[in-house]
Parts: structure tokens; C-alpha cells; sequence
């Protein structure tokens, strides 16, 4: 028997377990910053990004951070299932599990084939328990890994339909504020007299859209990895364009619905913030400013032209920059962590939205 290894075994299982517990079950963000699968995001995240800075910008960087969210959470779960093979193994090894074995297979090695056949639920039989203890640590070592098993089958798909239901209101955002998404030009294309109701219901969709954010990222911080299907598209980017949106309307753009841009900037706004917690990144100014003050007269030029007024004077434009304040340090925060560029105020000349340049 040796001691040592039954405590590591233990101990390992435990870590392993309560880790997959925290990330596939309990629906709340973890505090907790030692946690085995944060240090596995962290170690391998940033090489990635790293890797990523070195393509070109545009498709072909997309296309490599695209691969990330889903090919890190496969090797997480193989992390997790080698973890608890190599702690069912110490456990073995450490209680001297008597066993059957075939010739040439001997020592640590035989507990370490033992345990993976045992987890996967494989059982070929060519190795087999000899005494009620050995058999009872077979049961408890099947059951987890058949636990394990319908966790992970129960997780993805609860996965995909999450990103599936964020990248809808991404996509559709497409035609409402343009390629990338821009404050003005989602403004500019509600313009006429009976634009006010739907741009209302816009915003109130896009603050159900906040809270279902929310709720599903802080779940399964994972999906904040995964990228939307074009380069000039993330949600990142949609939320700081649905947050200047509001901020212009509260800060006191006319004509405008403001109940609705308060609503949505307070639950845009909470989403932001929990989810640079999530990552724990803290706040940093955008640097340069995305509205110096020459750029706020060009917005002001731009609002007019499309037949919406903010109003001038310092009353105004203290106002906006401190609704600015209170969420551009986070989604800048985000948006450096994830390689998500914010969005400009105001769009590109003679941009054209992915629709349009859809072959």
C-alpha cells in the first residue's frame, strides 16, 4: 500500500471533478481564480492569440481564432477524462488492487490500462479484479465515467443552441447598423417618423438578447472564445454599438425612445461588466479615445445629415462621455483579451454590408 499516492489519487479526483462540476453544471460565474480550468484557458489561449497576431489580418486570422472555442473545449474534456484515468490509477497502484493479468503487463503500467478501460466503460476483460475491494472501486470508476459521459453529451448541445440564439441578433444586425456595426449608421437607418417604434423594438430586443448573454456566458464562459461567422462581425462589437446607440439617445438625442435605450443600456451594461469579470480583465480606457471631441462634430454632422439632432453644449457632451465611462474601459478590456476590435461611432466610406458583398 502506499499512502502517498491514495492521498494524490484522491485529491487529484476530487480537483478534476469539482472542476467539471463548476464549468458544466452550476449556473453562476466562479469567483475562485485557482481552478483547473482556468489555468488551461490561460496557458493555452494566449499562445493562440499570440500564433494569431502573426496572419495577416481579416479571413485568414478569423478562420485560425475561429478554430480555438471549439477545439479548447475537446481538449479540456480530455483533459478532465486523462486526469481522472491517471487518479483511478494512483488509487489502483496505491491500494495494491489485486488484478488478472495477461503476460508482459506488470507494475503501474497495468493499473493505468486498468483505469482507462474501466472509465470508458470499455471492459475488454483481459484484465480483471480478484477481491471485493478491487471490484467496488471498478463500480465507482465505471459510474463516473459513464456520469462523465452524459454530461459532456448533455453540455454540447446546450452550447451550440446558446451560440446559435447570440449569433441570430449578430447577423441580423447586419442590415440594421451595417458591416462592421456603427452607432450612426444603425441611427441612419432609422430615420423617418415611424422609425421611432422600431427602433424601440430593436432596442428592447437587443436588451433580452443582453440578459440571455448574460446568463449563458457566465454558465459557459467558453462561448465568449467563440467567433462569429464573418471577420467584421462579433458579439463583442454588437454590444458596444447597441451601448453608443443608447448612450447618444439618453445623452439626449431627440425624438428618440428613451425609456427603451435606458433599459437596454442597464442590462447591456451589466453583461459587459460581469463578463470582464468572467475573464478577469479589468477596465482600461480605449486608447486612442473613440470620440475625440473632432469626432463627436463629425457625429453630430453625420446624425443631422440622416435627420436625427444631439444637441450641442458641454451639458450635452459631459453627459455622453459619462455614459461612455461606464462601459468603454470594460468592452476595451474584452475586446484586447479576445482579439475583438471595438467598432467606430461613425462607418468607413463606401463600406458595404456582408449582404451586399455576398457572391
Amino acid at each position: 500500500m502506499h499512502p502517498v499516492a491514495i492521498v494524490g489519487g484522491l485529491l487529484l479526483l476530487l480537483i478534476v471533478l469539482w472542476d467539471a462540476f463548476e464549468t458544466i453544471v452550476l449556473p453562476r460565474r466562479v469567483s475562485r481564480r485557482l481552478r483547473l480550468t482556468r489555468l488551461f484557458y490561460r496557458a493555452t489561449w494566449l499562445p493562440w492569440r499570440a500564433l494569431a497576431r502573426l496572419r495577416k489580418p481579416g479571413i485568414a486570422r478569423e478562420n485560425f481564432l475561429s478554430v480555438y472555442g471549439p477545439l479548447s473545449l475537446l481538449l479540456l474534456i480530455a483533459l478532465w477524462a486523462a486526469a481522472l484515468v491517471f487518479g483511478f490509477a494512483l488509487l489502483h497502484w496505491g491500494l495494491g488492487t489485486r488484478l488478472q493479468l495477461p503476460s508482459g503487463l506488470r507494475g503501474f503500467a497495468a493499473d493505468l490500462y486498468y483505469s482507462g478501460t474501466t472509465l470508458v466503460t470499455l471492459g475488454l476483460g483481459d484484465v480483471s479484479p480478484t477481491s471485493g475491494l478491487d471490484r467496488l472501486l471498478t463500480v465507482i470508476e465505471g459510474g463516473t465515467g459513464f456520469g462523465f459521459l452524459a454530461l459532456v453529451i448533455g453540455y454540447l448541445p446546450t452550447l451550440s443552441q446558446a451560440f446559435s440564439r447570440r449569433e441570430v441578433n449578430i447577423s441580423l444586425l447586419d442590415a440594421r447598423a451595417g458591416s462592421p456595426p456603427t452607432a450612426v449608421e444603425l441611427l441612419r437607418r432609422h430615420m423617418q417618423p415611424d422609425d421611432v417604434e422600431a427602433l424601440a423594438l430593436l432596442l428592447t430586443e437587443w436588451e433580452q438578447w443582453s440578459a440571455d448573454l448574460l446568463e449563458t456566458h457566465i454558465s459557459f464562459p467558453v462561448l465568449g472564445y467563440y467567433r462569429s461567422q464573418h471577420d467584421n462581425q462579433s458579439w463583442v462589437a454588437a454590444l458596444t454599438t447597441m451601448l453608443d446607440v443608447c448612450a447618444l439617445i439618453i445623452a439626449g438625442l431627440e425624438n428618440a425612445p428613451v425609456r427603451a435605450a435606458r433599459l437596454t443600456y442597464a442590462m447591456a451594461r451589466h453583461a459587459v461588466v460581469d463578463m470582464s469579470r468572467v475573464f478577469y480583465q479589468p477596465p482600461r480606457p480605449p486608447s486612442p479615445d473613440r470620440l475625440p471631441p473632432e469626432a463627436l462634430i463629425n457625429l453630430r454632422e453625420a446624425l443631422a445629415a440622416s435627420g436625427h439632432v444631439l444637441p450641442e453644449g458641454e451639458k450635452i457632451d459631459k453627459k455622453l462621455n459619462r455614459l461612455r465611462l461606464a462601459y468603454e474601459p470594460y468592452l476595451n478590456a474584452l475586446g484586447s483579451y479576445l482579439f475583438m476590435p471595438l467598432p467606430h461611432w461613425l462607418p468607413r466610406e463606401a463600406s458595404q454590408d456582408n449582404w451586399q458583398r455576398t457572391a
